[in-house]
């Protein structure tokens, strides 16, 4: 359970719900129904949630409350509440419907597969000259076991460095480098929250980490994110209801949503765990791609004074996915249990993946530049390709990141991935960034594929979502990896 929905929250959620004028005008009680069943599926609305009472929602809402008590009823048969006489009502699916939300690798790579399931770049040229640089350096490591656990002092002044450029004064002992940012939260994961405890994620959200609090056997609660972020009372009220252990957020274009959390936020988002003491996850894995001269608020870390903060980044996206490079920045004592935690696992990261991420960051500046203008183009290509082929979807406009989060024009998401598959195009499916079977309404769709290809995987996807209502049942695949 997620804890409860005031009527003002739930009234701003609900929006413009009144039912239409019209000779086939529905009743306002099912208009109101309506509403909220599509803010369950679109995963704005938890699962698990107690609505308000009858009363109060009747007056956030200024209508009668015989129109709230109809809708509740409407919801109770078609099994999207669950009442109980004296305690509430609290939001379900149908039949408990549950979809897991994991990434899954398929055996083999097809590369003629336009792959729109992974959100990540292919290596920069710089790679080729940053691993001839880390094999010259590599003489000077090879007269120790190799091991260190928190990773080379020469990567970790790095990206220490890196953060104090941010605004954020960090030294070498607060950095611990890990084998990608995936890794970096398993680790912290392990150290930081037991089997079976609460933790507090955005819906949609990233996928593998979902995955990851699986294995930990985590009670997870969701805050919605609305079409333009957070929002505040109701993620600060998720915060102070449910007090989890650990709270996973994605500040800097929300995986896969593209939102940037302003500033006045984080500071409120620090405060309300240190009241309620959650230590919060912020996954930073897209901080280095900001699109057309978007400036970024101070880091979430700023306005931390107690070790709430624990912040994992990597190089997956800004440079490349195959070197298995991250990091955790976290207090020193707190890198030194994660150290201690990691003998467990796989006791240090490769040295020579360190040298080369050591020499990349040397040359931070003109890599991610170039970045920043291919994505962009890349972009532009995917809208102004969407916008001809497929009119009826709503896209925001990211202003980073690597990924646009498209609302469809019907809740086809799972069918339309299916059917594009079939025509050599890898989709990542809504459900797969929510839980229990909701976001069939949307898709996410990363720009990482040179424009040319962005394109001709828009064509077929349109033409297969033309066809989609008129076809047989599409066969069932094996999930592709989500990243």
């Amino acid at each position: 359970m997620t804890g409860q929905v005031r009527g003002v929250q739930l009234a701003r959620l609900l929006g413009q719900w009144h039912a239409l004028p019209g000779r086939r005008r529905s009743p306002d009680y099912a208009a109101l129904a309506g509403t909220v069943r599509g803010l369950l599926a679109d995963g704005r609305l938890p699962l698990g949630v107690r609505l308000p009472a009858e009363r109060e929602l009747a007056e956030a809402l200024r209508i009668s409350r015989t129109t709230v008590t109809a809708a509740y009823r409407q919801l109770r048969e078609t099994g999207h509440l669950a009442s109980r006489r004296g305690a509430g009502s609290w939001t379900m699916l149908p039949g408990n419907h549950r979809v897991a939300s994991t990434g899954l690798w398929t055996p083999l790579d097809d590369r003629e597969m336009l792959d729109l399931g992974v959100a990540a770049l292919a290596a920069p040229p710089q790679l080729l000259t940053a691993a001839r640089a880390a094999a010259e350096d590599l003489p000077s490591y090879l007269g120790g076991a190799g091991y260190h656990p928190t990773g080379i002092i020469e990567l970790r002044e790095a990206v220490a460095d890196a953060y104090a450029a941010r605004g954020l004064p960090t030294s070498a002992d607060q950095i611990m480098v890990t084998s990608g940012t995936q890794h970096a939260l398993d680790l912290v994961l392990r150290l930081a929250l037991a089997p079976g405890g609460s933790v507090l994620v955005e819906s949609p959200t990233y996928p593998n980490a979902l995955a990851a609090l699986a294995g930990r056997r985590a009670r997870i609660t969701t805050h919605g994110l609305a079409a333009d972020g957070w929002e505040p009372d109701l993620l600060l009220g998720s915060l102070r209801q449910t007090r989890p252990k650990l709270a996973y957020l994605i500040p800097e274009f929300q995986n896969p949503t593209g939102h940037l959390m302003p500033a006045a936020l984080r500071e409120r988002v620090v405060a309300a765990a240190h009241a309620v003491g959650t230590d919060l996850v912020i996954d930073e894995s897209f901080v280095d791609l900001p699109l057309d001269g978007t400036e970024l608020p101070p880091p979430v870390g700023v306005y931390d004074r107690h070790s709430r903060v624990i912040s994992i980044g990597g190089m997956s996206k800004p440079y490349w996915g195959g070197l298995r490079i991250g990091w955790v920045r976290a207090s020193a004592p707190q890198v030194q249990r994660l150290a201690a935690v990691r003998v467990g696992v796989d006791m240090a990261s490769p040295v020579l993946d360190q040298l080369v991420a050591v020499h990349l960051l040397a040359d931070a500046d003109a890599i991610v530049a170039e970045r920043r203008v291919q994505l962009a183009v890349q972009r532009d290509a995917l809208l102004g390709a969407l916008a001809q082929r497929l009119p009826d979807w709503r896209v925001t406009v990211p202003r980073g990141g690597v990924t646009l989060w498209a609302e469809l024009d019907g809740p086809v998401s799972s069918a339309l991935a299916r059917a594009a598959e079939e025509v050599g195009v890898r989709l990542a499916p809504g459900p797969r960034f929510g839980l229990d079977g909701t976001m069939e309404r949307f898709l996410r769709l990363p720009f990482t594929l040179p424009a040319a290809d962005l394109v001709e995987a828009v064509g077929r996807i349109a033409a297969v979502r033309y066809d989609l209502d008129r076809t047989g049942r599409q066969r069932w695949r094996e999930p592709a990896v989500i990243a």
